[in-house]
């Protein structure tokens, strides 16, 4: 049997995949009166020029219908002080919003307080992938926290990780 023909069994898939080290983002958004928004450790840069990023959802999101009739987004980089933040937009009925700061970014998107970084997007172009949606959105504007001593959330073989202060390598 050749390799190409094995059939990948989900729970390998998602094992060997959760050896890639990712961070951890909340994508959100405001449409009529209501904040959304959802924990996403799948997103990247994708263009410089023009300035684009990345992320994924899967289709059957209760959150990304709204996201994409406002049209735009936030990407709220999440730092290692915000596991809670992370846990609670990751439950699908929840309040996710309960006891979470945010303000308005230029565009009208929440932004939440605490976050590491924020990228403010528009959408520019989405494409079905699978059980998925890869999302692109145009960064229209940013907030970067210079001189922060805070660390970005990470996450690795299921569990939220740090980084060491062990330099570059």
């Amino acid at each position: 049997m050749s390799l190409s023909s094995t059939a990948i069994e989900p729970r390998r898939f998602r094992e060997a995949l959760g050896h890639y080290a990712s961070g951890i983002t909340v994508i959100t958004s405001y449409i009529e009166g209501e904040p959304i928004g959802f924990t996403c450790q799948s997103f990247h840069s994708v263009s410089m020029n023009p300035p684009l990023v990345s992320f994924s959802v899967m289709t059957s999101s209760a959150s990304y219908p709204k996201i994409r009739r406002a049209g735009r987004f936030v990407v709220n980089i999440l730092s290692d002080e915000q596991v809670r933040i992370s846990n609670q937009f990751a439950q699908r009925g929840a309040d996710k919003w309960r006891d979470v700061e945010w303000q308005e970014s230029p565009l009208g998107n929440p932004i939440i307080a605490g976050s590491l970084h924020w990228l403010d997007c528009e959408i520019h172009a989405e494409h079905p992938a699978g059980d998925h949606l890869i999302v692109i959105g145009e960064v229209k504007a940013l907030n970067l926290q210079e001189g922060a001593s805070t660390q970005p959330l990470l996450y690795f073989k299921g569990q939220y990780r740090n980084i060491a202060a062990h330099g570059a390598v």
